[in-house]
């Protein structure tokens, strides 16, 4: 690409620059989650030398060999040139000239970001609804374009979804502009030349939301790149987009990147049970659990409470080992040694509790039709789950109660 005045701004550690008339040039410096903001030079900028290079920026985009213009408007306008994104703002719609350049500082593998082998496998076989969320300037796209070149080494047709289309990615693989065609258009064409992986970067408005759903309720497989102050943020971000139940089959991992490197995996599931912190069985309903993907520990329940649908977080509700805890399963344990000399108890809520007895105790404490654990249930304030000693319940082990 020709040498333009733009680039006298950056050197090899520069990730973005920031020019705005009657302003100090600054810049991004360092690497994704490891940078500086800084003054690059001690001249204010006039609106004569914005515009100027503004001018030459949209000059070589429009004539197409070294770039394109993604998007021209009255006061604002976006431009690939190279590997520069490039936004510049102008009157009416802001208050003076402004030119923003972002430019990638790291092209890397897939591997280089040392993934589990529990997670490469799904990532290979299994995830086809894929958020890949962070902060800006984490580097999401950076890893969007590993994952994506990752699936085209591997022999699989893809294509990706952009706007603009700023990722540098092999020849081989098709980048779409979304802003230049219609949901429909985009939604057509993929649906017609069949790609086995697409790539959606970046998702920004409630129709690229419909356009990943649909997308992906198609069979497609899609990973989608979001904007999310942490790895949850990505999931409420189609809450109320789409209906609740059909969040897992859209989304079935999220990827949370954080300085560059990935920070927590989320897997989500949708399963019919009573939501944590309550205990009665006909409050039992449709609930997306989130789990962490490493250790399957549930951190978040998505459900529908009223006519709201809510996000809640399981760990905090659920009580930490502290001597208020301790002091309750220590009660709970004196008052069934009268029913087995072999008692261990778990109590998982501020509302619930495991008893595990040996198996020869367990009807005499349930009671027949279950009258005789709802008394104790009532004395004790709390529900009682009981089960074998070894912890393995049956169904025949289960209590029942009676309505």
């Amino acid at each position: 690409m020709r040498k333009i005045k733009l680039e006298s701004f950056f050197d090899e550690k520069t990730m973005s620059v920031h020019l705005r008339e009657g302003s100090f040039p600054f810049a991004k410096k360092g690497s994704p989650g490891n940078w500086d903001f800084v003054k690059i030079k001690n001249k204010e900028l006039t609106q004569t030398e914005i515009e100027e290079i503004s001018k030459e920026i949209i000059e070589i985009g429009e004539e197409g060999e070294e770039g394109f213009v993604e998007i021209n408007r009255t006061g604002s306008t976006i431009a690939q040139l190279g590997t520069f994104r490039i936004v510049i703002t102008r009157p009416p719609f802001s208050d003076g000239w402004e030119i923003t350049a972002v430019r990638p500082v790291k092209h890397l593998k897939l591997e280089e970001y040392n993934l589990s082998s529990k997670l490469l496998e799904r990532l290979d076989k299994q995830a086809e609804g894929i958020l890949i969320s962070g902060a800006p300037g984490m580097g999401k796209s950076t890893f969007a374009a590993a994952l994506i070149e990752h699936y085209a080494d591997k022999g699989r047709i893809v294509k990706t979804i952009e706007a603009p289309r700023d990722l540098v990615l092999p020849e081989s693989i098709t980048q779409y502009a979304i802003s230049h065609g219609s949901p429909e258009e985009v939604h057509d064409i993929l649906l017609l030349s069949r790609p086995d992986y697409t790539l959606f970067d970046e998702m920004r408005n409630k129709d690229d939301f419909h356009l990943f759903s649909d997308l992906r309720l198609s069979g497609i497989g899609l990973a989608g790149v979001v904007h999310a102050t942490n790895p949850v943020d990505a999931i409420q971000r189609f809450v109320g987009k789409i209906e609740l139940g059909v969040i897992p089959h859209v989304i079935d991992t999220v990827i949370f990147i954080k300085d560059g490197k990935i920070d927590k995996v989320l897997g989500l599931q949708i399963e019919v049970k009573v939501p944590s912190g309550m205990t009665e069985a006909d409050l039992a309903r449709p609930i997306v659990t989130v789990k962490d993907f490493e250790t399957n520990k549930l951190e978040y329940e998505l459900y529908s409470y009223g006519e709201e649908t809510v996000v809640v977080p399981v760990a905090e509700q659920t009580i930490k080992k502290t001597g208020a805890k301790r002091l309750a399963a220590q009660a709970i344990k004196d008052y069934f040694l009268k029913y087995s000399d072999m008692v261990e108890v778990d109590v998982v809520s501020e509302n619930k509790a495991v008893v595990n007895v040996p198996e020869y105790a367990i009807s005499g404490i349930i009671g027949k039709a279950g009258k005789h654990i709802n008394e104790i249930e009532k004395n004790l304030g709390i529900s009682i789950d009981v089960g074998e000693i070894q912890g393995h319940f049956t169904n025949k082990n289960k209590k029942k109660k009676r309505r």
